[in-house]
């Protein structure tokens, strides 16, 4: 039995620290590009024009830590604990190689879907203020709002980890991939940059990616655009925001203004 706790902490810490390193090396990276050393350069970019105040950072950061610990615990109950109940396979030759990137794929389209329902779920006025108000709290975010979720909250945007575990046949390797790609593309749409190019929400690829634009309206005006990913359950739906399209090319008017 200590021994099963021993290996079980073991783990635990290094889950911690793999989850932990993988933010904030992201977050940091974003942060220190667009917000210090290349601030000036890519100014035309940044959608709303005031910066978030240090307690802005600090609390952001407080909540993302509390996050990866409630992530950490979650991840290795599903991937570890409960790993023989679940889909997770070791060998790559378990499944044919094709396999692996399809997975992917489904966990691209689980998550999504999931996020969708979740995300918008918790805007309804009897659950809001419990669970998604302490995200809500950056009107204006920063790289460090990606993770910055109530514990509630957090234990529910952790559900996919399970969910994949126990629905979809993936690789390890393929999970820990997925999951850095979520970082990556959780703190682009929190930069509070935009790095589209103009007129990229009409190609018929961008009407169907969620833009940093898309996402920073959402924190900025509460309600619509409840994506992660894409926009295409905010467009089946009807909650894209119909000032989508007016606030992406805004910003871009903007900097034309601003550089005559």
């Amino acid at each position: 039995m200590i021994e099963w706790m021993e290996f079980i902490y073991d783990y635990f810490s290094r889950a911690f620290w793999n989850i932990s390193y993988r933010y904030f090396i992201t977050a940091s990276i974003a942060f220190v590009s667009f917000y210090i050393i290349f601030r000036k350069l890519v100014a035309s970019r940044k959608i709303q024009d005031k910066f978030p105040k240090l307690n802005d950072y600090g609390r952001d950061i407080g909540y993302s830590t509390l996050t990866i610990f409630i992530f950490t615990v979650i991840a290795v109950l599903s991937l570890k604990t409960f790993a023989e109940y679940s889909l997770i396979y070791d060998s790559i030759s378990d499944m044919p190689k094709w396999y692996y990137f399809t997975s992917l794929g489904l966990m691209f389209i689980l998550h999504d879907f999931y996020f969708y329902w979740m995300h918008r779920i918790m805007h309804h006025p009897k659950l809001y203020r419990y669970i998604h108000k302490v995200h809500h709290t950056s009107t204006n975010p920063s790289p460090w709002t990606a993770y910055a979720f109530h514990p509630l909250e957090a234990i529910i945007e952790a559900g996919i980890i399970t969910l994949i575990a126990f629905t979809i046949p993936a690789h390890r390797s393929a999970i820990a991939i997925f999951f850095i790609f979520q970082i990556i593309y959780n703190v682009y749409g929190h930069t509070g940059y935009e790095l589209w190019p103009k007129n990229f929400h009409k190609t018929w690829i961008g009407r169907f990616v969620n833009t940093s634009v898309a996402h920073n309206m959402h924190h900025k005006k509460f309600h619509g655009n409840y994506g992660l990913y894409t926009l295409l359950w905010d467009r089946v739906f009807g909650t894209i925001r119909k000032d989508y399209n007016t606030d992406y090319e805004n910003l871009f008017l903007k900097n034309k203004h601003q550089n005559q």
